[in-house]
């Protein structure tokens, strides 16, 4: 087991979605304010947008987190795969709405809209947290719509935040990108930053000595374009083969061939392009 090679009491890079793990970097920030923002200012709706691997998924959970319970009601939910009727299943669920499971859409809805009402007199105000929206049906996208004009037409102090691919935002359609009152760009890591994300997520396994040189470091960089999930990819590949060759630390010349190994593209270091 590499960990008991280097000394850690777990794998470093593992669990992309543990928010133990994220890595506050300038453009997390960044990113968190405006979403409070969206919500401390009763807006319908923002975009969290970010390339593959940016962490978006992980940005929601963490924001989820820091919302609460107290002032807000939240719900956090993947749209791919699923249908029109298993959406409005889950969020009257997770909304605590009661309905028989062969509940029809009318009254799903009915119970969904009294909800968010409920919640507006009790000065509470919900926050639907979507992902993957750019995978999700045409028929959910539907609904997503419906409960934004709903909101805009009986101020049900609903905001819902949505989290896409830049690239696959024409998905989301001409009508539910005009409902959007704010962006929210999800960058990559710059080079400290990166390497702030290898020493954190050391630490946290137990590892407070350096492994990975500063050269070492700056080459993860540069062939994960900065990106969080390639960066952790990276640097787990480079630990497996550092305690397989029984170095002491882990140079760039290993982090190349771990990175050679992995069959990308190379335009992928030159270009930023996320897999």
């Amino acid at each position: 087991m590499y960990q008991a090679y280097w000394g850690l009491s777990k794998s470093p890079f593992r669990g992309h979605l543990d928010p133990r793990a994220f890595h506050r970097g300038a453009a997390q920030d960044e990113a968190l304010a405006r979403m409070h923002f969206l919500v401390d200012e009763r807006r319908t709706m923002g975009l969290v947008l970010g390339d593959t691997g940016t962490g978006k998924s992980l940005l929601l959970q963490v924001f989820a987190g820091e919302l609460g319970k107290s002032r807000h009601e939240w719900v956090l939910l993947g749209l791919l795969g699923i249908g029109r009727r298993e959406f409005l299943w889950q969020l009257a669920g997770e909304l605590g709405v009661e309905s028989r499971r062969s509940a029809g859409e009318a009254v799903l809805h009915r119970g969904i809209d009294d909800h968010l009402i409920a919640n507006r007199f009790q000065q509470l105000s919900t926050v639907l947290l979507l992902d993957d929206v750019d995978e999700a049906a045409p028929d959910v996208l539907g609904e997503v719509i419906r409960l934004a004009l709903f909101n805009q037409t009986h101020d049900a102090g609903l905001t819902l935040v949505l989290a896409a691919h830049p690239e696959r935002l024409s998905r989301l359609g001409d009508r539910l990108l005009e409902l959007a009152e704010l962006r929210v760009d999800l960058l990559g890591l710059d080079l400290d930053e990166t390497a702030g994300l290898i020493k954190q997520s050391l630490a946290n396994a137990g590892r407070t000595t350096p492994i990975f040189t500063e050269a070492a470091m700056q080459r993860i960089h540069e062939l994960s374009g900065g990106i969080p999930r390639r960066i952790k990819q990276l640097a787990d590949l480079a630990l497996v083969g550092g305690a397989g060759s029984n170095l002491a630390q882990i140079e760039p010349d290993l982090v190349e061939q771990v990175y050679q190994e992995l069959g990308v593209d190379t335009s992928f270091a030159a270009n930023g392009v996320n897999y």
